[in-house]
C-alpha cells in the first residue's frame, strides 16, 4: 500500500524550520536595535515621528516574539508525536515497560 504524503518530508520539514526560527532571531534583533535608537533619538530631538517608529518597532518585536512562541510549539508536538508513534510500535523511551509507563528520558513533560 503506498501512503500520499500531503506535506513536505521530515528533513525538508527540519531546515524549514531552522531556516524560520534564524529569520524570526534576526527580526527581534534588528527591531530591538531599531526601536532603541528611535525611542533615543526621538526623545532626545523631541519627536513625536520618530518616538511613534520606535513604539511600533517594539510592536513588530512582539509580533515576531509570537512566531518564535509558535514554533517552539510545533517542535514540542513533532517531538510528543514521534515518541508516541514509537510507544504504539512497542519501541522507543515511552514504551510500556514491566516497571512504569513513565518516560525519563522524554523532553516532554
Amino acid at each position: 500500500m503506498t501512503t500520499l504524503s500531503l506535506g513536505p518530508s521530515p528533513a525538508r520539514r527540519d531546515a524549514l524550520t531552522r531556516r524560520i526560527r534564524l529569520l524570526v532571531a534576526a527580526t527581534i534583533a534588528y527591531n530591538v536595535i531599531e526601536a532603541v535608537v528611535a525611542l533615543t533619538a526621538g526623545t532626545l530631538a523631541s519627536s513625536s515621528a520618530l518616538i511613534g517608529f520606535g513604539l511600533d518597532s517594539v510592536i513588530e518585536v512582539s509580533s515576531a516574539a509570537a512566531v518564535a512562541w509558535q514554533f517552539s510549539a510545533l517542535a514540542i508536538a513533532g517531538i510528543a508525536v514521534k515518541e508516541g508513534r514509537e510507544a504504539w510500535r512497542g519501541k522507543g523511551c515511552c514504551a510500556p515497560t514491566a516497571g512504569s509507563q513513565a518516560c525519563a528520558k522524554s523532553p516532554v513533560r
